[in-house]
């Protein structure tokens, strides 16, 4: 039977001095003018690599091949500079994040492409073509791999005594505080005998991974890696592309948040008034003063005409035994965001858009005030073992169902891979 690998790797990373200046969010959770913005003045920042179009004229669009040999011109510089410098011998690492009470460890390693294709590491919703060859096209051009892939994995007492040794016996090579609130700390295993310990438990004990956060960055490195395949008809195995940057955390020490919807529109010639009538069938609808976050499944908020009501779902749509089927989510799209409001593709209708819960229900609030967006709905979080009876059922998700919290930084590791 085969089981996760994970392979120690020469990582990159940055000097002690400057690693909470050069890291920075993932390039998916800011926008162009966002990233231009944070990075004023920081010339440390990893947003130059990882959203290098912040450093080309506005008017570049950001999927131009300008764009990534700017981002590989970024990262030689962030190199030559020794901004960021190469571990001599293949490690494996901790990055541990707390978020007010919330900590989490994961273990920096490369995970395998193989075990990407055949499934061992398990993926809970579809990638987008065009993010995906995003990816590819940035991922390509830098020869690096530049954010890791958050993978979850069923604790194991095992590898959490490992770890929980390491970090108590060592000091973190960076530990530092980012204007979020977000406390960052790393290590560097750098113990032939430990690093020998987590990879043979992997190999022998954990069936399977999951991809948390980052379906695209996971599908575009095994995209890649095949291709390097090709173009290296002789390739061993053993070289970096055939492995992808990963941190990997037991699921029980990780925190999914809501990710709510905001509608353009309603369906042309409905009122609101006829809307609300036609929860009714499906929903007890309640008007509220004030915000609603919803406090149980089945619970929803919905925010229109500047007014906040508590949609709660009738027993009857919530019987499912389906993995898929049961979730929040899935119950709000079939019976309210399908057939009421037409959006049958979440993914590629342009009249929905996705808000992450992380912004708050104010945000959903704007949104709608703005006269941008004509309703909003604010849904409960998915938990980890809803994610993994999903993923382990070869289903998926709907899109954009759950959000991460906190969010790995990038560039406080780096995989070249050619």
């Amino acid at each position: 039977m085969y089981m996760a690998i994970i392979k120690p790797f020469k990582a990159f990373r940055p000097q002690k001095d400057i690693a909470d200046k050069l890291a920075s969010f993932p390039y998916d959770v800011l926008n162009s003018d966002e990233a231009r913005e944070l990075a004023i003045g920081n010339e440390h920042s990893f947003l130059r690599i990882n959203k290098p179009e912040i450093d080309l004229p506005r008017e570049v669009d950001s999927h131009d091949a300008k764009v990534y040999q700017k981002g590989k011109e970024n990262l030689d510089a962030f190199i030559t500079k020794a901004w960021l410098q190469q571990d001599e011998n293949p490690f494996l690492y901790i990055y541990a994040q707390r978020m007010g009470k919330h900590l989490q460890k994961g273990i920096v390693a490369c995970s395998s492409i193989d075990d990407y294709f055949n499934d061992i590491i398990k993926k809970h919703e579809y990638t987008r073509p065009v993010k995906e060859q995003d990816r590819i096209d940035h991922m390509y051009t830098a020869g690096a791999h530049l954010g890791p892939v958050f993978l979850a994995y069923k604790p194991l007492k095992q590898i959490d005594q490992v770890v929980e040794d390491w970090t108590a016996k060592h000091k973190p090579e960076n530990q530092f505080t980012t204007s979020d609130g977000i406390e960052h700390i790393t290590w560097v295993i750098d113990d032939e005998i430990a690093i020998k310990q987590l990879t043979s438990i992997f190999e022998s004990q954990v069936k399977n991974t999951y991809v948390a956060d980052g379906h695209h960055r996971s599908a575009a490195s095994a995209k890649v890696g095949k291709r390097l395949r090709e173009e290296n008809p002789n390739y061993s195995g053993h070289e970096d592309f055939n492995y992808f940057l990963s941190v990997l955390f037991p699921s029980d020490q990780l925190m999914i948040i809501d990710y709510n919807r905001v509608v353009k529109d309603l369906l042309p010639d409905v009122s609101t008034d006829e809307f609300l009538t036609a929860l009714i069938s499906n929903f007890t609808v309640q008007a509220v003063d004030g915000q609603v976050r919803p406090s149980m499944p089945g619970e929803f908020g919905l925010y229109i005409d500047k007014q906040w009501y508590r949609l709660t779902a009738d027993q009857s749509i919530l019987t499912s035994l389906d993995p898929v089927e049961s979730l929040d989510i899935s119950i709000l799209s079939n019976y309210v965001i399908d057939p009421l409001l037409g959006i049958s593709d979440q993914r590629t209708d342009d009249r929905i858009d996705f808000v992450g819960g992380i912004r708050g229900l104010s945000e959903l609030e704007r949104r709608v005030d703005s006269g941008e967006m004509k309703l909003a709905f604010a849904v409960p979080s998915v938990s980890m073992d809803q994610l993994i009876r999903v993923a382990d059922s070869g289903n998926v998700m709907p899109p954009k169902s759950t959000w991460f919290e906190p969010k790995l930084r990038s560039g406080l590791f780096v995989n070249k891979f050619k």
